[in-house]
């Protein structure tokens, strides 16, 4: 299986925006700046991530983006689902019916190879769901790296968050 760019982009800036502020904000292009990439491929996602409410939009001159739920909410699954969909991996297409011979009649249950990958399926998706935001901060804070990934995320936030009065 292989998610898109989108997904590892807005996992990371769900965790940047977790840093913020009450009232704080990160615009788009500070996103995008902080993590190398487009901005307007991103806000695709950070578009996604609103409507699916795990961020929130502050308009105006002063505005940009904020986190919509506490950190403990915010899970890895809704995530993948706001910006992959909530499609399964794998669809069967049932080419059973298909070729030269295919089965007599319509299948009753689907066949021994769907019902596999949907457990998968379902044991990836739980598995998602049971790592929050929250966690990764944790997990981020106890890295052998973690004290220097959370100065880079401060020292970015200092310059580039802005202070929001409709929050």
């Amino acid at each position: 299986m292989k998610l898109s760019d989108g997904v590892e982009q807005a996992i990371h800036c769900v965790t940047l925006l977790a840093g913020l502020s009450e009232d704080g904000v990160l615009p788009a292009a500070a996103l995008a700046e902080f993590h190398g990439v487009s901005t307007s491929y991103l806000l695709k996602h950070l578009q996604a991530l609103s409507a699916a409410g795990v961020v929130r939009t502050v308009p105006g001159p002063r505005g940009g983006y904020r986190l919509a739920k506490a950190v403990n909410d915010i899970t890895l699954l809704d995530i993948v689902l706001a910006v992959e969909g909530p499609e399964p991996a794998f669809r069967c297409n049932e080419i059973r019916q298909r070729g030269p011979n295919p089965l007599p009649g319509k299948p009753t249950r689907p066949c021994g190879i769907a019902s596999a990958m949907l457990k998968a399926e379902r044991a990836y998706r739980a598995e998602l769901k049971s790592v929050t935001i929250a966690d990764l901060a944790r997990e981020t804070s106890e890295s052998d790296r973690g004290d220097a990934i959370a100065a880079r995320g401060c020292a970015f936030l200092d310059l580039h968050e802005r202070k929001s009065p409709s929050t």
